[in-house]
Parts: structure tokens; sequence; C-alpha cells
């Protein structure tokens, strides 16, 4: 009984069809028909005209997003636990030819105008710092908080006042969309946000990702950008089917729905005394000794230990609801 990562969840149904029905000869590159849907599909789902790119990683459709931002010579100002900086062994850096990650506190991994304003006052305006180009933020958080449209839109105005791009980092957005019961707009563009990486494969994705670009002059940078970072693959229909078959019929929603409704069920088990952060999404953070650890384990479930005297359990879109039950029974038993 697993709750490692939703990372090693299988690959939803209709996804799985939709590389079959790609399986035909087409256009290489990005020419084919299934490509040429994703700006209007990725359009519709937000409510305004976008540029959608399918690329293979969260971590492509961050730096590609960043490093058509940011010249080689600016900065990022982020989370200190973001996984830009934590989780990407330097891939920002890599892909913007030196562009530095600025290094922002708060709790649960969230960023506030005030964090932000107090980093930023920090540095001087002159040939001597880095100076930012850019805000990134990610929702949901990599503690599992989300930020809700009024805290997303407060950041969006501060970026904008500073002349800064602003980047979402939305490897878990189904779950933040769901927990929230915002619109997507409402969590993106209209907040303003200018480029998010829409993760699908932690979602029930299988090796598809994409970068959706409101603002949409980025895109021409960024498809360069992908060919020359080899991302640009040759079938790309497959990255393609797999992304249309997660927002027709919103998929991507549902499968956040079982995610999180798996993860409320941990939370309420684990109670206040436990929980570490509020659980928001599809991760649960939980204070256990070494021997509660051990114990759960000795019952068959695998989780991440989270630092000394806590743990991490993440649910998937396909959890078994009994597993999790009987995780959540095993918790209020220890």
């Amino acid at each position: 009984m697993r709750f490692f990562s939703d990372n090693a969840a299988p690959a939803h149904p209709a996804v799985l069809d939709a590389l079959a029905a790609a399986n035909s000869l087409d256009t290489a590159y990005d020419g084919d028909a299934w490509t040429q849907r994703l700006d209007a599909a990725f359009s519709d789902l937000f409510e305004t005209p976008v540029s959608a790119l399918w690329v293979t990683t969260g971590t492509a459709a961050n730096c590609l997003a960043l490093a058509a931002m940011v010249p080689p010579y600016g900065g990022v100002l982020c989370h200190r636990e973001a996984h830009i900086n934590v989780d990407e062994a330097g891939a920002p850096e890599f892909f913007t030819a030196g562009a530095k990650l600025l290094l922002v506190d708060g709790p649960g991994a969230k960023l506030t105008v005030d964090a932000v304003e107090k980093a930023r006052s920090r540095i001087r305006a002159d040939v001597h710092q880095v100076q930012p180009h850019a805000l990134s933020i990610t929702n949901a958080s990599e503690y599992g908080l989300t930020y809700s449209p009024d805290e997303t839109a407060a950041l969006g105005e501060w970026a904008r006042s500073h002349k800064l791009r602003f980047h979402l980092d939305g490897a878990r957005f189904a779950n933040a969309v769901v927990s929230t019961g915002a619109s997507p707009a409402d969590l993106t563009w209209r907040a303003g946000v200018e480029a998010l990486s829409f993760g699908c494969v932690k979602n029930g994705g299988l090796s598809a990702e994409a970068l959706v670009l409101f603002d949409r002059d980025l895109a021409d940078t960024a498809r360069r950008l992908r060919k020359r970072s080899g991302h640009l693959l040759s079938k790309g229909r497959y990255l393609a089917a797999q992304l249309l078959a997660m927002i027709d019929g919103d998929v991507w929603l549902a499968n956040a729905r079982n995610a999180n409704e798996a993860a409320r069920r941990l939370a309420s088990a684990a109670g206040a005394e436990r929980l570490v952060h509020p659980v928001e999404a599809n991760e649960v953070f939980i204070r256990l000794s070494a021997d509660e650890a051990a114990r759960l384990r000795g019952q068959g479930f695998d989780f991440y230990d989270w630092g000394v005297g806590e743990a991490r359990l993440v649910t998937s879109w396909d959890q078994d609801l009994a597993a999790v039950d009987r995780l959540a029974d095993a918790i209020r038993g220890l």
C-alpha cells in the first residue's frame, strides 16, 4: 500500500487509449493533428487565447518558461523550498544560461507580497547584485498548500508593479483547482500569471506535461528553446494526445478530486495534533515517531520520512480508498 508519490501512479486508461489512437502516420514534430488542437483546447480551458507546448517533464516546462522570461544575468524570486530550487538539480540555471534563484522564506512553502517585497528591497539596484526579472510560485506548494485567486492576484499585481514576469509551477495545479473551487483562469492569467507548467504525469498522465503561455509573445522563444534543449520530439503527437485526453471530459479534474479526497481522509484520521501543515491538496505531512513509522510500515504501508519525526503521505488519482481507510485506521490506532 504505497503512499510514496503520485509520480508512481499508473496512467489513466483514457491516456492509454489516446496513445493507441495516435499510433498512426502523421506529420512529425509539432505539425500533427493532435498538436494542432492544443492551443484551442487549452484556450477553451482557460477562457483566453493561449499558446500550449508539450514537453516530457515538469522540469522542462518550468525551465523553458523561465528561460523565455529571464536573461542569463537576471534572477528569479522563488520560495526556498520551491521545486525549482530543491528538486531540479540546477536545471533553471542551466536552461537560463546562468540566471540566479533568489530565495524567499514563508510558511508551507508559500510566498506573500510582504515576503517577496522584503527580499527585493534587500537587493541594491546596481551592477554588483543580480536583479530579479521574474517571480515564481507553486500551486499547490511543495507542502500541499494552495494559493487562492486573491493571494495569486496580489502577487501578480506586485510583480507587475515591479516589472517582473510571473511564472506558476503547476505540477499539482489540478489539485489546487479542485481544492480552491476556483476556475483555472482565476488562478492564472486573471491573477497576472504569464506562464504555467500544467502538470499531467502526477495526475494520471504517462509522459507529457504542458507549458501554457498566457503571454503569447513568449511562444516563439519557448519553441526555439524547446528545440535547442532537446525537447522537440519527432513524434510529438503522442504527447499531445495524452494532454488532450486529460482535459477532454475534465479527466484531469476528476483525477484530482479522487486524490484530494484520499488525502482528506488521512488528514481527518491524523487530526490537528499530528498534522504539520493543513491538507489542501493531495499531500499529507504528519508527525510520527520512529517507532510509529516502523509500526505503520510493518502493516504494509510505504511512505517517505520527511525530516526528524515527520512523514509525507501522497495520494494518487487511482488510490484504493479501502487501503486509504486502512491507513487511516492504523494512524488512529497509534
